[in-house]
């Protein structure tokens, strides 16, 4: 059955297409509970279950390694069962292992059930955004994907709220059990959502596709315009591995892709995120203090989120690079010198917790939204696919790596020079992008593409 243009009014097509990626976006927050909801629940683990720091080394970081495997079976499962189905395994995964890890009746459970909350997070991580960029209109596609990297920072401060609430009363089973409220509510939302028009087209279900799009953006025209684009883009076969064996410039973009999750990861952000309540206790405050000044963190990463929206289209991003790397490596070079020094009145207290949250805004304001951008960006359209997987499997590896090993540096080499570490590393990035990192502001992706594929330097493909 056909619908007419007019059986569309466009105020509900607008309000439809918001609604519809705000519901996809709120996989975002069960990216960021799922981050958050761990720091606060840790010391009440090791109690219950007489482990040490290794154990809830494990616990932190199966997450991470299972969001890695994840992200490299999304691609297959977003492709052979669509963007919606995909996210709905997900939420399903999501609500089941978060359940689990509530129940655990060991530490090897609760050490299973996060990996297995990885893999929902690692699904919904890579589908999402997948899912935004096709179905919001281009004049507010951009709007639309930062709303999911805003609602990552959202869900984090409400898991931080969330912890501090349930410690009063050491119960980190509902700490842990909680978030599968929000990831049953996602499943219902995204029981509703259509299918991406563009899935449907590679499916050869056009009249469907064009459906979904007439109810999206209330003109035919403007539908069939769209569905004529999607016809022409599909014609560009994926053929990133192809592509990765065979051309020198694209294993140049694949690395340069990979470098920036490194980079992003190795910022020290989410040593910050899933150890906070440690780095508190380090400048000696007691337990609720550290709850407390765990969730202003996270206000903190959410507020900061906002430069990053606002600056990132007027200043470029290689000066908001810059700028947020200096801002890391002086905020923590500073705690790691106060650690150094000891921390033993309230205004030095309060000082190092100031410059604490100085590093989150260098961070929310730079690293955290725009190396995605970046890592988008720079991937020739043959091997966009490839390249993305292969920049998103390694911030799940690093990310893996780095909640490993936090405990274990301050057991070995101590708190000052821990933090000294990461500040050295957020100055050594300073110099890679200057070097590596092209400026991509107001150049279109085929221009980005022509210059790569021409073997000009990386930090030139966006001149």
């Amino acid at each position: 059955m056909s619908v007419s243009a007019s059986a569309v009014p466009v105020a509900h097509t607008r309000t439809s297409v918001i609604v519809t990626c705000i519901l996809a976006a709120l996989a975002g927050l069960m990216f960021g509970l799922d981050i958050g909801v761990i720091s606060g629940a840790q010391d009440f683990i090791k109690q219950e279950f007489r482990i040490g720091d290794d154990q809830i080394s494990w616990i932190v970081s199966a997450m991470m390694y299972g969001a890695a495997a994840g992200a490299l079976a999304a691609g297959w499962l977003s492709s052979a069962l669509g963007r919606k189905r995909s996210l709905m395994m997900g939420a399903v995964l999501f609500v089941v292992s978060s359940l689990l890890c509530s129940a655990a009746w060991s530490p090897e459970a609760l050490i299973a059930g996060r990996f297995v909350l990885g893999v929902a997070i690692g699904i919904a991580s890579f589908t999402a955004p997948l899912y935004l960029a096709e179905v919001a209109p281009e004049r507010i596609r951009g709007a639309m994907i930062s709303m999911y990297q805003l609602m990552i920072t959202i869900g984090i401060l409400v898991a931080f709220l969330s912890d501090t609430a349930f410690s009063y009363y050491g119960a980190w089973r509902w700490m842990l059990g909680i978030i599968a409220v929000p990831g049953v509510l996602f499943l219902i939302g995204v029981f509703f959502l259509p299918f991406s028009p563009r899935w449907l087209m590679m499916r050869g279900r056009r009249a469907e596709a064009e459906q979904v799009l007439l109810k999206l953006r209330g003109e035919r025209a403007e539908a069939e315009h769209e569905l004529a684009e999607i016809a022409e883009q599909l014609k560009i076969p994926q053929r990133g591995w192809h592509l990765f064996q065979e051309n020198s410039n694209f294993r140049r973009s694949v690395g340069l892709g990979v470098l920036l999750q490194v980079m992003q990861q190795l910022t020290g952000m989410n040593v910050v995120m899933y150890y906070a309540p440690v780095i508190f206790k380090n400048m000696g405050y007691d337990a609720h203090a550290q709850m407390w000044f765990t969730a202003i963190v996270g206000l903190t990463n959410v507020l900061a989120t906002f430069i990053a929206i606002g600056l990132v289209d007027k200043l470029g991003r290689k000066p908001i690079l810059y700028a947020g790397f200096v801002v890391m490596a002086i905020g923590l070079g500073v705690v790691g010198s106060m650690m150094h020094l000891g921390i033993k009145t309230h205004a030095e207290q309060m000082f190092s917790v100031t410059m604490l949250l100085i590093f989150i805004v260098g961070f929310a304001m730079s690293a955290g939204p725009l190396i995605w951008t970046l890592c988008s960006e720079v991937q020739p359209l043959k091997g966009r696919d490839f390249g993305i997987g292969c920049s998103t499997f390694t911030n799940w590896v690093v990310n893996g790596f780095v909640g490993l090993t936090f405990l274990k540096l301050l057991d070995h080499i101590g708190a000052a020079p821990t933090f000294w570490l990461y500040a050295a590393f957020n100055a050594v990035f300073i110099l890679f992008t200057y070097w590596l990192v092209p400026e991509t502001k107001d150049v279109s992706l085929e221009q980005i593409e022509a210059n790569l594929m021409a073997g000009k330097p990386l930090r030139r493909i966006g001149q």
